[in-house]
């Protein structure tokens, strides 16, 4: 009995990792999470592979069902999420899986969202065979930013910023064109595509004009655009590069980094590109409103220029936020280093604790949308 349960995990793990590989075709960017899916008959046989495309588009265990066909009956449905049981878009992916005749249904990841969770317990409820669990942390890595969303209430927010050796994110002229070379800016325009949206102070769009857009190359634009944000109160001029129809454009008037991700999270967007700036990174850093760093650093030494983020208000060397690094690549001439602030994080609320017993540890920092940034 035991030789034959190890050996069912390890058909379940198979799978598993099969749906995982699927999900991971969907949409980065997308509302919705990356779901994946597999769906084998009572022998155990694979008859249909399904994964979502984004919102609106059939849920991935409908679409592994519809290959299927009536094959599915007696069968096993593996998927990434645990089936939802609301009606949204499309209907419950419970009751889907409870026609289809299934005995059987594994998943990895417990669904989050309050709105959408409890597929399992009414598939058990109906006489299906559920388990849960497996592969769990692979699968919320796959949809790290939208889980952080469905359980915090704001985006994940991912701060990019090129920087030579000395940390200098321009010159003493102002000039930043180019620290970083083609394959590392490449690389960012292939992440900004990944991201719902990319964020930049009104300085940076006054100043600096940039596009924001996410290229190839070649210069043509990936299929999907980020939407683009510029914080601040000034005014942009009309033709501002930012108000091109290549991408959708807010211009939020606030200096509040908290009330612009709300205005995000309210339109569903799960992860913000915060891009390069030093006075809006330390605004967003300050309120520990940063997750992850994404740092491009070049072998090239300035002495003298703007520095890559601007006064965080520490003063002590223990309230540093320090990050754990979980991705060191070379691209090109360039290292890319990507770290988490979840200890950051806890420093910020340990200091936050010290201020509230009376120890001044951090000064006031600046406007965050009055300093133009590099893009």
């Amino acid at each position: 009995m035991q030789q034959r349960t190890t050996d069912q995990q390890a058909t379940d793990v198979a799978h598993l990792r099969r749906a995982l590989e699927l999900a991971a075709q969907g949409p980065v960017a997308d509302p919705n999470p990356r779901v994946g899916s597999i769906v084998t008959d009572a022998a155990g046989e694979v008859v249909g592979e399904g994964w979502h495309r984004g919102a609106g588009t059939a849920h991935a265990e409908v679409d592994a069902l519809r290959q299927a066909g009536d094959r599915a009956r007696g069968g096993t449905a593996y998927v990434t999420l645990e089936p939802c049981n609301h009606t949204g878009r499309t209907q419950p992916c419970s009751d889907a899986l409870y026609a289809a005749g299934l005995a059987r249904v594994v998943h990895a990841q417990s669904d989050p969202n309050p709105r959408a969770a409890g597929g399992a317990e009414v598939l058990r409820g109906k006489g299906v065979e559920v388990t849960g669990g497996l592969l769990a942390d692979e699968a919320q890595a796959l949809n790290r930013s939208w889980t952080h969303l469905v359980t915090t209430g704001r985006p994940w927010v991912t701060w990019k910023l090129a920087a030579t050796l000395d940390g200098r994110s321009a010159a003493a002229d102002g000039t930043s064109q180019w620290i970083t070379g083609e394959a590392a800016r490449a690389d960012v325009h292939r992440l900004r595509a990944e991201c719902g949206a990319i964020l930049v102070g009104t300085g940076t769009a006054l100043v600096d004009d940039p596009q924001l857009t996410a290229r190839r190359p070649d210069g043509t634009l990936y299929p999907r655009q980020p939407i683009r944000v510029v914080m601040g109160e000034r005014d942009l001029p009309a033709t501002a590069k930012v108000l091109d129809d290549a991408a959708p454009t807010w211009h939020l008037r606030t200096r509040d980094p908290k009330a612009v991700l709300q205005a995000l999270a309210d339109a569903e967007v799960h992860r913000l590109w915060l891009e390069g700036g030093p006075t809006v990174a330390a605004a967003f850093l300050s309120a520990g409103l940063v997750d992850e760093v994404v740092a491009y650093v070049a072998p090239v030494l300035l002495g003298r220029g703007r520095q890559a983020v601007t006064d965080l208000g520490i003063t002590t060397i223990d309230a540093a936020l320090r990050l754990r690094p979980t991705d060191i690549t070379l691209i090109g001439d360039d290292v890319r280093i990507t770290a988490d602030l979840h200890e950051g994080h806890e420093a910020l609320e340990a200091l936050e604790a010290l201020e509230a017993a009376g120890a001044p540890m951090r000064t006031p920092t600046t406007d965050p949308t009055n300093t133009p940034e590099e893009h």
